[in-house]
C-alpha cells in the first residue's frame, strides 16, 4: 500500500530561530521531539548521514542531513516499510516559516495492516504533539493536540503490554 502521510504547521518565526530547534532533534537537548509521552528518537552517531537509531519499535537511518533545513529517515523497521519519513523547515516569507513531517513509503505484508489499525494512529498523534512542542516554543499558551480513543487505547494496551 502507497502510503503518504504530511504533518505541517506554520510558524511566525524567522528561519534561523525555527532552524535551531530542528539542530535540537535527537540530541540530549531535543526541543522537539515530545519524548515525555513518546519513545525518545536516538542514534548511534547522532544526526549524520549513516547513523541507524529510530524510537521504539521504528528503526531508521539517516539518509540526508542540511542542518536547521531538512533530515531524511530510511526505514529500516518494521521491514514491511520501504521508505522514507523526513523533517523539513520550508520558507514561506521571512516571518512565517512552515514545518513539516513527511512519510513516504509503501506498505507489504502484515506491516500494511500494523500501519492500518496501529501505527498511523499512533505516529498522527506524535507528528502533532512535535509540531505543538514547537509552537509552545513561540507562545505563552501550551498548546497540547488532544489523542483520539483509538491512540489512548493502543497507548494503554502497550503500556499493559510492557508491565507483563
Amino acid at each position: 500500500m502507497k502510503v503518504l502521510n504530511r504533518h505541517s504547521r506554520t510558524y511566525q518565526q524567522p528561519k534561523t530561530v525555527v532552524a535551531q530547534l530542528l539542530k535540537t532533534l535527537a540530541t540530549k537537548d531535543d526541543r522537539i521531539w515530545p519524548q515525555e509521552n513518546w519513545p525518545a528518537m536516538r542514534f548511534e552517531n547522532g544526526l549524520q548521514v549513516g547513523s541507524h537509531g529510530g524510537h521504539g519499535i521504528i528503526r531508521y537511518s539517516v539518509a540526508a542531513h542540511t542542518e536547521g533545513e531538512f533530515i531524511t529517515f530510511n526505514f529500516t523497521q518494521p521491514r514491511g516499510f520501504i521508505g522514507y519519513h523526513k523533517f523539513q523547515v520550508n520558507e514561506i516569507s521571512y516571518d512565517l516559516k512552515e514545518v513539516v513531517h513527511e512519510i513516504r513509503m509503501e506498505t507489504k505484508g502484515l506491516d500494511t495492516l500494523k500501519w492500518i489499525f496501529v501505527i498511523r494512529w499512533l505516529h498522527d498523534a506524535l507528528a502533532e504533539n512535535a509540531l505543538d512542542r514547537i509552537a509552545n516554543h513561540f507562545s505563552e499558551k501550551n498548546k497540547r493536540t488532544p489523542w483520539s480513543l483509538w491512540v489512548k487505547f493502543w497507548r494503554l494496551i502497550f503500556k499493559l503490554k510492557s508491565k507483563a
